[in-house]
């Protein structure tokens, strides 16, 4: 066949080469490794269900490194020689810091206050000048202030360049208020202001007495205000029980004022007074608690004059009737002192 070469010859008879075929490994004797399972084990579910939780998450992220921090803090702060050191060392930094020239307070400037007012305020500081600024509490100081009577308001700063800028405004006398304890000084709303010894301090001012006339003052002012006719006679007003108002007038007369509607009361009378002089003649009161029945009452010698047309005895000044014998008497002895 073609393709095919077969030699004859000496070789004819020779067997072709055999080739081995290569040795298989023998089986290894190991033991194959056993696949561990891939579902986790009942202990590491649970935790990791656990750490599902937001609380726990948090108590493990912040909760233990806090704990763990307060307890070394704890161990370290238990010495006492430890604490002391750390005490002093913020002691010393916050003075440093407090007791710089930016933050001291060298100079007061006080305004609109009196000579008194403005030393009481100067007393009130709680440190001496120059001071650090962390030392001057000024709401406290401003409430200090406003206890003062004479204080109504007070603006308090601490302006650039360490001055403590104080604005007073005072309060204005406006009433002399005489009671069983002294004479003082309100101002409109009946607040105390000052002190005085005597009514000429003040002679300027109107005078109202009484219990609870401080309380009253508004309405005291009020009435002031409205007897401006008969303002030169004003000698003062009276507060009685403490409800109402007696307006005082020289020659011992007085006008009783009804506790509600006291100021149309008072105008009632001003005007009888302009159409009919009321008040000229010799009346020592005139009643005017009751709107539709006011009651005036005759003076001492209104009255003796009537009863002696009458032919009865007179009245002292007590009010009692006099005996004809003491009438005579003091009639003799009032002509030889007038001889």
């Amino acid at each position: 066949m073609q393709g095919l070469n077969f030699h004859r010859g000496q070789d004819a008879g020779r067997p072709a080469p055999v080739r081995h075929a290569p040795a298989r490994p023998a089986p290894s004797q190991q033991p194959r490794p056993v696949r561990k399972d891939p579902a986790p084990s009942r202990l590491a579910y649970r935790l990791n269900r656990m750490m599902l939780r937001p609380l726990v998450r948090r108590l493990v992220h912040v909760g233990l490194p806090a704990f763990l921090a307060a307890l070394v803090a704890g161990i370290w702060l238990s010495d006492d020689t430890r604490r002391a050191h750390l005490t002093g060392g913020l002691d010393a930094l916050v003075d440093r810091v407090q007791n710089r020239d930016e933050f001291l307070v060298k100079m007061m400037t006080i305004e609109g206050a009196s000579p008194v007012v403005d030393k009481g305020l100067r007393a009130m500081l709680p440190v001496e000048l120059p001071a650090s600024s962390f030392d001057i509490d000024l709401e406290k100081l401003r409430e200090r202030v406003l206890k003062l009577d004479a204080v109504e308001a007070v603006d308090l700063r601490i302006k650039p360049g360490g001055v403590l800028s104080a604005v007073v405004t005072e309060r204005v006398p406006a009433l002399l208020w005489r009671h069983a304890r002294g004479i003082e000084l309100l101002d409109k709303t009946g607040h105390r202001v000052a002190s005085v010894t005597s009514r000429e301090v003040r002679g300027d001012l109107p005078i109202i007495s009484g219990e609870g006339a401080d309380r009253a003052a508004a309405e005291a002012l009020a009435l002031i205000d409205a007897a401006g006719p008969i303002l030169p006679r004003l000698r003062g007003l009276e507060r009685m029980g403490e409800r109402r108002w007696d307006v005082v007038l020289d020659r011992g007369q007085r006008i009783k004022l009804p506790e509600n509607g006291a100021l149309p009361a008072l105008e009632r009378a001003i005007a009888i007074d302009r159409a009919q002089h009321m008040l000229d003649r010799d009346l020592s009161v005139v009643d005017l608690r009751q709107q539709q029945r006011p009651v005036v009452q005759l003076g001492l010698e209104a009255q003796n004059a009537i009863r002696r047309a009458r032919g009865q005895p007179e009245l002292g000044p007590d009010g009692k009737a006099i005996a004809a014998e003491t009438a005579k008497k003091t009639l003799g002895n009032g002509k030889k002192k007038s001889g």
